[in-house]
């Protein structure tokens, strides 16, 4: 059987190893399509199962990465047939089963969804995940009636995947936008996205009122913890915040006083197992919402072997805006 090339991620007595392998289609996971996959993209959380800085791989060893991008193979599923580019991210995907950082992958049909009309399959990739979350948070903060007029829209993390694209997307969509991020160097590279205020992230990140000045219509938030509980305490009446992330920590500290004395709304993100109808409106609102041209300024590409290092980039906070991976690379 012919070999492809694979990341694979095993446990040792101290962690664990990170390592190039050949394998073969025979030790893949079951599943119904088998993909011949060409690119991929590094997300924070892709960083943290490479690096073992994070509890995300849950079954050793496994292939990480969260999105694929490919040409199908194979499939048992009336859905796909050979030669049909199809997309998928989430799912547990990369982290409880082989994902796609390798040159062929095995799933379930019912995690595909076909290439987004009008993308590439490395455009999809500058999407991933992460562009597909921030979809579903605007989406979010529009079906709560948050509007434009209400005034300024924060978003955290504002620099990395989620944040980026989420201020590409407010800012075409008429919102004015305050970037937090806590390296404010990237003021010029934030504005050029679209963010009309720079925020240091710093401000977020002391004790937390009950209740503080309320300064924001909505927030997208990726950060979570103290920071998420600072913002909610910011919100003004009858404002929302889309929370899709946990990097400072899982915790909240926060109290009632923001839901029952301001009305604020906290609607929570699940991009991982987003069902299909809702994922094709997703796809579809960012083929029709997102700046290419621009998306396109603020992504990188690797390739597959360049994974281990932008890892630990990614995690370290040393990257900006969307990375692809070219499996082929």
């Amino acid at each position: 059987m012919k070999k492809f090339r694979a990341l694979l991620v095993s446990k040792t007595e101290t962690g664990q190893r990170a390592e190039f392998v050949d394998w073969t289609e025979d030790q893949l996971m079951p599943g119904n399509v088998t993909i011949r996959v060409s690119h991929s993209s590094m997300n924070y959380k892709d960083g943290l199962a490479v690096t073992g800085k994070g509890p995300i791989i849950r079954q050793f060893p496994l292939i990480p990465g969260i999105d694929i991008a490919g040409k199908v193979i194979s499939s048992s599923d009336a859905r796909y047939k050979a030669g049909d580019d199809v997309v998928l991210g989430g799912w547990g995907v990369g982290e409880g089963h082989h994902g796609g950082f390798a040159q062929v992958a095995r799933v379930k049909g019912d995690w595909l969804v076909p290439l987004p009309k009008g993308f590439k399959p490395e455009d999809a990739m500058a999407v991933g995940v992460a562009g597909f979350t921030s979809m579903l948070c605007v989406m979010a903060l529009e079906e709560q009636g948050v509007k434009p007029e209400q005034g300024d829209i924060l978003v955290t993390g504002s620099a990395g995947g989620v944040g980026s694209v989420a201020i590409m997307l407010l800012a075409k969509l008429g919102y004015k936008v305050a970037a937090s991020t806590r390296r404010m160097n990237e003021a010029d590279f934030l504005r050029g996205l679209g963010a009309t205020s720079i925020v240091d992230a710093a401000e977020f990140n002391t004790p937390v009122k009950p209740l503080a000045k309320a300064r924001w219509a909505g927030a997208v938030d990726s950060v979570g913890s103290v920071t998420l509980a600072n913002i909610l305490s910011q919100i003004v009446p009858e404002g929302s915040v889309a929370a899709c992330g946990l990097a400072q920590g899982m915790d909240l500290p926060t109290s009632v006083a923001p839901f029952i004395l301001r009305g604020v709304r906290l609607i929570g993100i699940n991009s991982v197992t987003t069902p299909f109808p809702k994922r094709l409106a997703t796809w579809e609102r960012l083929a029709r919402d997102l700046d290419m041209a621009k998306l396109h300024t603020l992504t990188t590409t690797v390739g597959l072997s360049d994974v281990p290092r932008v890892a630990e980039d990614i995690v370290a906070g040393k990257t900006r805006g969307r990375v692809v991976v070219d499996i082929n690379k």
